[in-house]
Protein backbone atom coordinates (compact mmCIF):
# COMPACT_ATOMS: atom_id res chain seq x y z
CA UNK A 1 0.00 0.00 0.00
CA UNK A 2 0.94 3.58 -0.83
CA UNK A 3 -0.30 6.68 0.11
CA UNK A 4 0.07 10.50 -0.55
CA UNK A 5 -0.91 13.45 0.15
CA UNK A 6 -2.34 16.26 -2.14
CA UNK A 7 -3.14 19.43 -0.35
CA UNK A 8 -6.07 17.92 1.97
CA UNK A 9 -6.63 14.89 -0.38
CA UNK A 10 -5.78 11.64 0.56
CA UNK A 11 -4.70 8.97 -2.12
CA UNK A 12 -4.12 5.33 -1.25
CA UNK A 13 -3.04 2.73 -3.39
CA UNK A 14 -4.39 -1.07 -2.85
CA UNK A 15 -2.92 -3.80 -5.02
CA UNK A 16 -4.73 -6.95 -6.51
CA UNK A 17 -1.18 -7.89 -8.15
CA UNK A 18 2.02 -6.69 -9.26
CA UNK A 19 4.32 -9.25 -11.98
CA UNK A 20 7.60 -8.75 -13.54
CA UNK A 21 7.42 -10.07 -17.21
CA UNK A 22 4.49 -11.31 -19.37
CA UNK A 23 4.11 -8.01 -20.62
CA UNK A 24 4.92 -8.11 -24.59
CA UNK A 25 1.24 -8.83 -25.31
CA UNK A 26 0.31 -5.20 -23.84
CA UNK A 27 3.00 -3.59 -25.22
CA UNK A 28 4.21 -5.65 -28.18
CA UNK A 29 7.73 -3.23 -29.06
CA UNK A 30 8.83 -3.69 -25.41
CA UNK A 31 11.09 -6.88 -25.69
CA UNK A 32 13.96 -6.73 -22.93
CA UNK A 33 16.41 -6.25 -25.41
CA UNK A 34 14.88 -3.28 -26.24
CA UNK A 35 14.21 -2.10 -22.67
CA UNK A 36 17.19 -2.51 -20.95
CA UNK A 37 18.83 0.41 -22.61
CA UNK A 38 16.64 2.71 -21.04
CA UNK A 39 18.31 2.46 -17.43
CA UNK A 40 16.17 4.77 -15.36
CA UNK A 41 13.63 2.48 -15.20
CA UNK A 42 15.55 0.01 -12.77
CA UNK A 43 14.90 -1.44 -10.78
CA UNK A 44 11.25 -0.11 -9.87
CA UNK A 45 9.71 -0.59 -13.42
CA UNK A 46 12.25 -3.34 -14.72
CA UNK A 47 14.31 -5.87 -13.29
CA UNK A 48 18.03 -6.86 -14.10
CA UNK A 49 16.90 -8.42 -17.10
CA UNK A 50 14.77 -6.04 -18.87
CA UNK A 51 11.31 -7.29 -18.02
CA UNK A 52 8.89 -4.98 -17.29
CA UNK A 53 7.15 -4.98 -14.21
CA UNK A 54 3.38 -4.01 -14.01
CA UNK A 55 0.69 -3.50 -11.15
CA UNK A 56 -3.27 -3.86 -10.72
CA UNK A 57 -4.56 -1.81 -8.48
CA UNK A 58 -7.26 0.81 -7.19
CA UNK A 59 -6.76 3.77 -5.88
CA UNK A 60 -9.07 5.42 -3.21
CA UNK A 61 -8.99 9.03 -3.12
CA UNK A 62 -10.31 10.97 0.64
CA UNK A 63 -11.18 14.33 -0.22
CA UNK A 64 -12.20 14.11 3.42
CA UNK A 65 -16.27 14.43 2.66
CA UNK A 66 -15.80 12.00 -0.38
CA UNK A 67 -14.37 8.28 -0.66
CA UNK A 68 -13.32 7.82 -4.40
CA UNK A 69 -12.20 4.27 -5.77
CA UNK A 70 -10.84 4.68 -9.36
CA UNK A 71 -10.83 1.65 -11.18
CA UNK A 72 -11.91 -1.65 -9.49
CA UNK A 73 -8.77 -4.29 -10.38
CA UNK A 74 -9.96 -7.81 -11.91
CA UNK A 75 -12.50 -9.22 -9.60
CA UNK A 76 -12.98 -12.97 -7.75
CA UNK A 77 -14.56 -15.49 -9.54
CA UNK A 78 -14.76 -14.22 -12.98
CA UNK A 79 -14.39 -16.28 -15.98
CA UNK A 80 -11.46 -14.99 -18.10
CA UNK A 81 -9.74 -15.84 -21.24
CA UNK A 82 -6.34 -15.06 -19.76
CA UNK A 83 -5.61 -17.85 -17.54
CA UNK A 84 -3.86 -15.67 -14.78
CA UNK A 85 -6.62 -13.77 -14.63
CA UNK A 86 -9.40 -15.81 -14.05
CA UNK A 87 -10.82 -17.20 -10.86
CA UNK A 88 -9.10 -15.27 -8.78
CA UNK A 89 -9.04 -15.33 -5.24
CA UNK A 90 -7.47 -12.20 -3.47
CA UNK A 91 -7.88 -10.93 -0.61
CA UNK A 92 -8.73 -7.38 -1.94
CA UNK A 93 -11.51 -6.76 0.15
CA UNK A 94 -10.07 -7.30 3.36
CA UNK A 95 -6.96 -4.98 1.95
CA UNK A 96 -8.77 -1.96 1.08
CA UNK A 97 -10.71 -2.51 4.59
CA UNK A 98 -7.53 -2.89 6.27
CA UNK A 99 -6.75 0.46 4.73
CA UNK A 100 -9.13 1.93 6.44
CA UNK A 101 -12.24 1.91 3.65
CA UNK A 102 -14.49 -1.02 3.77
CA UNK A 103 -16.10 -1.33 0.84
CA UNK A 104 -19.44 -0.03 2.51
CA UNK A 105 -17.95 3.50 3.12
CA UNK A 106 -17.24 3.83 -0.53
CA UNK A 107 -19.44 6.26 -2.04
CA UNK A 108 -18.14 6.76 -5.57
CA UNK A 109 -16.44 4.43 -8.34
CA UNK A 110 -14.79 6.08 -11.20
CA UNK A 111 -14.09 3.78 -14.02
CA UNK A 112 -11.29 5.37 -16.44
CA UNK A 113 -12.45 2.67 -18.51
CA UNK A 114 -14.52 -0.35 -19.34
CA UNK A 115 -11.52 -2.77 -19.78
CA UNK A 116 -11.34 -6.17 -17.90
CA UNK A 117 -8.95 -5.15 -15.60
CA UNK A 118 -10.18 -2.18 -14.25
CA UNK A 119 -13.90 -2.81 -13.64
CA UNK A 120 -14.02 -6.39 -12.08
CA UNK A 121 -14.49 -5.36 -8.40
CA UNK A 122 -17.37 -3.66 -9.27
CA UNK A 123 -19.37 -6.78 -8.64
CA UNK A 124 -18.79 -9.84 -6.33
CA UNK A 125 -20.45 -12.90 -6.79
CA UNK A 126 -22.95 -13.82 -3.85
CA UNK A 127 -25.21 -17.17 -4.14
CA UNK A 128 -24.43 -17.22 -7.41
CA UNK A 129 -25.22 -13.31 -8.50
CA UNK A 130 -23.21 -11.00 -9.05
CA UNK A 131 -23.87 -7.99 -6.90
CA UNK A 132 -22.67 -4.30 -6.75
CA UNK A 133 -19.61 -4.99 -4.19
CA UNK A 134 -20.05 -1.20 -3.62
CA UNK A 135 -23.58 -0.95 -2.85
CA UNK A 136 -23.55 3.14 -0.97
CA UNK A 137 -21.66 3.86 -4.19
CA UNK A 138 -22.72 5.86 -7.83
CA UNK A 139 -20.89 4.12 -9.77
CA UNK A 140 -19.61 7.03 -12.36
CA UNK A 141 -18.49 5.83 -16.20
CA UNK A 142 -18.10 8.45 -19.09
CA UNK A 143 -20.90 8.25 -21.46
CA UNK A 144 -19.30 7.63 -24.60
CA UNK A 145 -17.23 4.87 -22.80
CA UNK A 146 -20.66 3.33 -22.40
CA UNK A 147 -22.36 3.77 -25.16
CA UNK A 148 -19.13 2.23 -27.52
CA UNK A 149 -18.77 -0.97 -25.61
CA UNK A 150 -22.37 -1.64 -24.75
CA UNK A 151 -22.82 -2.26 -28.40
CA UNK A 152 -19.38 -3.09 -29.70
CA UNK A 153 -17.88 -5.65 -26.59
CA UNK A 154 -16.90 -8.96 -28.01
CA UNK A 155 -16.54 -11.87 -25.05
CA UNK A 156 -13.99 -13.80 -27.03
CA UNK A 157 -11.60 -11.35 -26.21
CA UNK A 158 -11.31 -11.26 -22.32
CA UNK A 159 -14.45 -12.78 -21.03
CA UNK A 160 -18.52 -11.82 -20.55
CA UNK A 161 -16.66 -8.97 -19.29
CA UNK A 162 -19.67 -6.54 -19.40
CA UNK A 163 -22.26 -9.10 -18.70
CA UNK A 164 -20.70 -10.11 -15.02
CA UNK A 165 -18.55 -6.41 -13.82
CA UNK A 166 -21.10 -3.46 -15.90
CA UNK A 167 -24.45 -4.73 -16.54
CA UNK A 168 -25.19 -5.42 -12.71
CA UNK A 169 -24.80 -2.52 -11.48
CA UNK A 170 -26.38 -0.53 -14.63
CA UNK A 171 -29.69 -2.94 -13.62
CA UNK A 172 -29.38 -2.02 -10.24
CA UNK A 173 -29.49 1.92 -10.70
CA UNK A 174 -26.01 2.35 -9.30
CA UNK A 175 -24.73 4.19 -12.66
CA UNK A 176 -24.39 7.80 -13.88
CA UNK A 177 -22.89 8.47 -17.34
CA UNK A 178 -21.04 11.10 -17.28
CA UNK A 179 -19.13 13.68 -20.07
CA UNK A 180 -15.19 12.90 -20.16
CA UNK A 181 -14.24 16.41 -18.36
CA UNK A 182 -17.45 15.83 -15.44
CA UNK A 183 -16.43 17.61 -12.22
CA UNK A 184 -16.63 14.94 -9.58
CA UNK A 185 -16.41 17.23 -6.43
CA UNK A 186 -14.43 20.44 -6.18
CA UNK A 187 -10.89 18.48 -5.75
CA UNK A 188 -12.11 16.26 -8.55
CA UNK A 189 -12.44 16.33 -11.85
CA UNK A 190 -11.93 14.28 -15.37
CA UNK A 191 -9.94 14.78 -17.81
CA UNK A 192 -10.11 13.60 -21.55
CA UNK A 193 -7.48 11.33 -22.86
CA UNK A 194 -9.20 9.10 -25.67
CA UNK A 195 -6.75 6.63 -27.59
CA UNK A 196 -6.47 3.00 -25.53
CA UNK A 197 -10.64 3.43 -25.84
CA UNK A 198 -13.07 5.86 -27.21
CA UNK A 199 -14.12 7.80 -24.20
CA UNK A 200 -11.28 7.34 -21.95
CA UNK A 201 -10.49 9.44 -19.31
CA UNK A 202 -7.95 10.34 -16.22
CA UNK A 203 -8.55 11.82 -13.12
CA UNK A 204 -6.98 15.07 -11.86
CA UNK A 205 -6.95 16.02 -8.50
CA UNK A 206 -6.57 19.80 -7.13
CA UNK A 207 -6.13 20.75 -3.09
CA UNK A 208 -4.68 23.84 -1.40
CA UNK A 209 -2.63 24.72 -4.23
CA UNK A 210 -1.59 20.73 -5.22
CA UNK A 211 -1.97 18.88 -8.04
CA UNK A 212 -1.94 14.83 -9.08
CA UNK A 213 -2.83 12.88 -11.93
CA UNK A 214 -4.09 9.89 -12.38
CA UNK A 215 -3.41 8.41 -15.74
CA UNK A 216 -5.73 5.38 -16.52
CA UNK A 217 -4.00 3.38 -19.53
CA UNK A 218 -3.13 6.32 -21.52
CA UNK A 219 0.19 5.70 -20.41
CA UNK A 220 0.36 1.83 -19.38
CA UNK A 221 3.71 1.57 -18.52
CA UNK A 222 6.35 4.78 -17.56
CA UNK A 223 8.78 3.33 -20.67
CA UNK A 224 5.80 4.61 -22.86
CA UNK A 225 7.46 7.85 -21.83
CA UNK A 226 10.92 7.60 -23.00
CA UNK A 227 9.16 5.72 -26.30
CA UNK A 228 5.85 7.52 -26.36
CA UNK A 229 5.65 5.47 -29.95
CA UNK A 230 5.28 2.15 -28.18
CA UNK A 231 1.52 1.75 -28.12
CA UNK A 232 -0.35 -0.86 -26.20
CA UNK A 233 -2.06 -3.80 -27.99
CA UNK A 234 -5.19 -2.95 -26.45
CA UNK A 235 -5.60 0.59 -28.09
CA UNK A 236 -8.46 1.15 -29.81
CA UNK A 237 -7.37 3.99 -31.67
CA UNK A 238 -3.18 3.30 -31.66
CA UNK A 239 -2.35 6.96 -33.34
CA UNK A 240 -5.08 8.70 -31.20
CA UNK A 241 -3.12 7.35 -27.99
CA UNK A 242 0.21 8.40 -29.06
CA UNK A 243 -1.36 11.70 -29.75
CA UNK A 244 -3.13 11.85 -25.89
CA UNK A 245 0.28 10.44 -24.44
CA UNK A 246 2.17 12.96 -26.44
CA UNK A 247 0.16 16.01 -25.61
CA UNK A 248 -0.57 14.62 -21.50
CA UNK A 249 3.45 14.53 -21.34
CA UNK A 250 4.31 17.83 -23.00
CA UNK A 251 1.35 19.58 -20.73
CA UNK A 252 2.89 18.25 -17.50
CA UNK A 253 6.60 18.00 -18.05
CA UNK A 254 8.63 19.83 -15.10
CA UNK A 255 5.21 20.51 -13.51
CA UNK A 256 4.39 20.07 -9.77
CA UNK A 257 2.15 17.90 -10.46
CA UNK A 258 2.34 14.33 -8.82
CA UNK A 259 1.69 11.63 -11.98
CA UNK A 260 0.26 8.13 -10.36
CA UNK A 261 0.22 5.43 -12.74
CA UNK A 262 -2.72 3.07 -13.32
CA UNK A 263 -0.77 0.50 -13.41
CA UNK A 264 2.78 1.79 -12.87
CA UNK A 265 4.62 -0.65 -9.97
CA UNK A 266 6.20 0.41 -6.62
CA UNK A 267 6.39 3.36 -5.71
CA UNK A 268 3.96 4.63 -8.86
CA UNK A 269 4.41 8.05 -8.45
CA UNK A 270 6.59 10.70 -9.92
CA UNK A 271 6.86 13.67 -11.60
CA UNK A 272 7.44 13.58 -15.60
CA UNK A 273 11.25 15.47 -16.29
CA UNK A 274 12.85 16.20 -19.35
CA UNK A 275 15.29 13.10 -20.76
CA UNK A 276 18.38 14.93 -22.09
CA UNK A 277 18.37 12.40 -24.75
CA UNK A 278 14.87 12.88 -25.47
CA UNK A 279 11.41 11.48 -24.65
CA UNK A 280 10.95 11.96 -20.89
CA UNK A 281 10.96 9.79 -17.84
CA UNK A 282 9.42 9.45 -14.18
CA UNK A 283 11.33 11.11 -11.36
CA UNK A 284 10.34 9.11 -8.10
CA UNK A 285 12.18 11.14 -6.02
CA UNK A 286 14.79 8.31 -5.38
Amino acid sequence: MNQWQIGDVKVTRVVEMQVAGGTKFILPDASREACQPIDWMAPHFMDADGNLIMSIHALIIDTGERRIMVDTCIGNDKERNIPTWSHLQTNFLDDIAEAGYPRESIDTVMCTHLHVDHVGWNTMLVNGEWVPTFPNARYLLAEKEWTYWDANEDEKVYGPVLADSVRPVVEAGLVDLVSETHEVCSEVCLESTPGHTPGHVSVHIRSNGEEALITGDCIHHPVQMTRTDWCSSADYDQEQGQVTREGLLEKYVDQDILIIGTHFATPTAGHVKHLDSGGYWLDVGN
